[in-house]
């Protein structure tokens, strides 16, 4: 049986200090580059390249944007030279996990009080996803969030809203106001035609049962748009 040829590529044979494992356990995490990061959560390579050069195709392939790489598939990380399924498995939970870290600051603002309390309450529901969704928040007399509900899941382009649904879970559940909320795919906030009707319907419907519309926003990347700061309420 011939002896298996090391692979020259494969971080075993670099300098200690340059192992990302190490240099994590030595320097603090802080020290480590975007892909070190992710090549400790693949850990492994190919015969060709080492797992830091396969992270740096991952990062390339999301033109170094993290955010970017919060909405691929594992479908899509699968399509990089290197990643399997497992490996895409692996970043898209640990990805999963910094976010779902994020919403649980957000569930400790339990107070609306101006648009950015409502963006950042409302956005970790609607970041990173490539299909648009429209969300409701529950307010009682004092602005104390009360519940949250997704209405409905669209396309690319939009959504369907239907009224009643929304009217009914604000009136079970004696809502005094309530914040209207959906995500634009492409990261743009503007709002189109039909979200400035659809807004001004659903404050006229709500009127007519005594529940205050304060705000609609919409969530783009990494910015947002408020309806009631633009004063189109």
């Amino acid at each position: 049986m011939s002896e298996q040829t090391p692979n020259p590529f494969s971080i075993k044979h670099w300098a200690e200090d340059d192992r990302p494992r190490e240099k994590f356990l030595q320097k603090g995490r802080n020290s480590l580059s975007d892909a070190e990061l992710i090549a400790i959560l693949i850990s492994t390579g190919t015969k060709d390249e080492s797992a830091v050069d396969l992270a740096k195709n991952i990062l390339a392939a999301t033109h170094n944007n993290l955010n970017e790489l919060g909405k691929f598939s594992v479908n899509d990380l699968t399509k990089i030279k290197g990643i399997g399924p497992a490996k895409a498995i692996t970043i898209i939970a640990a990805l999963e996990l910094g976010r779902r870290r994020k919403d649980e600051d957000r569930k400790e603002r339990q107070k609306l009080l101006n648009s950015k309390d409502c963006y950042l309450y409302i956005e970790p529901f609607l970041v990173d996803l490539p299909h648009e969704e429209f969300w409701v928040v529950l307010l009682n007399r004092a602005n104390k969030i009360i519940g949250h509900k997704r209405i409905s899941e669209g396309g690319v382009s939009g959504t369907v809203v239907d009224f009643k649904i929304i009217l009914k879970y604000a009136l079970e559940n004696l809502a005094c106001s309530i914040v209207l909320a959906h995500n634009h795919p492409s990261g743009n906030t503007v709002p189109s035609q039909a979200d400035k009707t659809l807004t001004q319907k659903l404050k006229e419907a709500c009127n007519l049962v005594d529940i205050l519309v304060i705000d609609h926003i919409i969530v783009g990347d990494k910015a947002y748009y408020s309806f009631s700061d633009d004063g189109a309420l």
